[in-house]
């Protein structure tokens, strides 16, 4: 459970096994049909709308279509370990040769704000621009690699060229600061979703993480701000904020929103941070996208005990000692305990239930992918250990009976929707003030 539970999460560095055959990244880019300038491909074309996915392999289909990805923790990541991701590296779930290798076009760089910075009074703005200034020296550098996408439409253009969109959401919108010309500021800067809390209760909205709830929902500023980002363009994020903020925020917003990286409380009964199955409901009912978290322990209850119960143990360890989180007690425990007790990790299937279970419950529509890649430490589930795997849930897609079309959708078609929905509601909310 992201940046919540230890300090393996809170850390975010990523010690995963590159997983083999990157030389797969050398397979011939994708090649993409013609489109009208003026849109984005969201599904398969007209021309194979009645293909089934069987009819390609799982790696033509990620080559054919955009793959977004909503929420991937680089910025972070390297913020704590610098590595330069336009090569190999040894550390995180992320680098340009295993995104090739796993047809990834669009990830979402998470903009991730500590919850701490709050309750210390400041610090996360200038947080945020730092690492949207990492974000867009990562593009300069390579820019034969990676390009800013600040818009559907440049996705699209950075994807017939090969190249790897690098659009930004921000995790915690504590870096508005209460002033609403931060969120022009950000918008300005490229960011297109803000997730309204973290970790804690902030000025916007309670979190399902934190027993404190002052708001009862969203504060009054977080409310006012729901209207000014539907104005703006910026997609609303109702991942980590509380079932109480998340009925307000739908009563509010009058355009879709998302859950970058969540995933189906169904599997994790009385979990909070995953969405109940009326949440998903009420999300789809707006046009809304559920994008599923990859994490182990939002997958499987028995991932997230193995996970609690680990946690629970080092916790008890670091009072009784008096020592902390990070020290070399710590990591002394921790590594004696996981080779006594191995985590349980989850499986490709048990992934694939959340896909299937969303879309047995509201259609096919409203569901996608936030893998939290970078974020959830290792804990990724067994054949989706990083960013080269993509081609591995397609193929369990195919296996699920799943169509060509259908997983157009998942891999990238209802989230640019939703993202196009956006920005037309801004745009027309622009032309009537002037």
């Amino acid at each position: 459970m992201k940046k919540y539970f230890s300090n393996l999460y809170l850390k975010k560095i990523l010690v995963v096994a590159l997983i083999g055959g990157l030389s797969a990244c050398q397979e011939q880019e994708k090649s993409t049909a013609n489109s009208d300038t003026n849109t984005v491909k969201t599904t398969v074309s007209t021309n194979h709308s009645n293909i089934v996915a069987s009819a390609l392999t799982a790696k033509q289909i990620s080559k054919k279509y955009i793959i977004t990805d909503s929420h991937i923790d680089v910025p972070y990541r390297l913020e704590e370990l610098y590595e330069d991701v336009s090569s190999a590296t040894e550390k995180g779930d992320f680098d340009y040769p295993r995104a090739k290798a796993g047809g990834l076009d669009a990830p979402f760089m998470s903009i991730y704000i500590p919850a701490s910075l709050e309750e210390q009074g400041s610090g996360s703005k200038a947080l945020a621009d730092k690492l949207i200034d990492m974000v867009e020296a990562i593009a300069t550098k390579s820019p034969d690699k990676f390009a800013l996408s600040h818009s559907t439409k440049q996705m699209q253009s950075n994807f017939d060229k090969g190249i790897i969109s690098l659009p930004m959401g921000m995790e915690n919108g504590s870096a508005i600061e209460g002033d609403m010309k931060n969120l022009q500021h950000f918008y300005q800067r490229g960011i297109r979703y803000i997730t309204l809390a973290h970790s804690k209760a902030n000025h916007i909205s309670d979190s399902s993480y934190d027993e404190n709830r002052p708001a009862k929902g969203l504060t009054d500023f977080g409310k006012k701000l729901v209207v000014e980002m539907n104005n703006t363009g910026v997609m609303i994020d109702v991942s980590h904020i509380s079932d109480e903020a998340f009925y307000q925020v739908m009563e509010i917003s009058k355009v879709p929103v998302i859950a970058s990286h969540s995933s189906a409380r169904h599997f994790t009964p009385g979990w909070e941070r995953n969405m109940s199955d009326e949440m998903i409901k009420r999300l789809a009912k707006n046009g809304g996208v559920i994008q599923i978290n990859l994490g182990s322990s939002f997958i499987s209850q028995e991932s997230y005990d193995s996970y609690k119960t680990f946690d629970d143990a080092q916790t008890d360890f670091i009072q009784e000692q008096g020592v902390e989180k990070d020290s070399e007690e710590v990591k002394a425990f921790a590594k004696k305990y996981r080779e006594e007790i191995p985590f349980r990790y989850a499986t490709l299937d048990e992934v694939l239930d959340h896909f299937t279970h969303v879309i047995d419950l509201v259609g096919i529509d409203y569901v996608g992918i936030g893998s939290d890649y970078d974020g959830v430490g290792d804990s990724l589930p067994i054949g989706l250990k990083d960013v080269s795997a993509y081609p591995n849930l397609i193929q369990g897609l195919i296996d699920r009976g799943i169509d060509e079309e259908g997983i157009g959708k998942i891999l990238s078609g209802n989230l640019i929707r939703v993202w196009k929905q956006s920005e037309e509601y801004a745009a027309k909310q622009k032309g009537a003030q002037e």
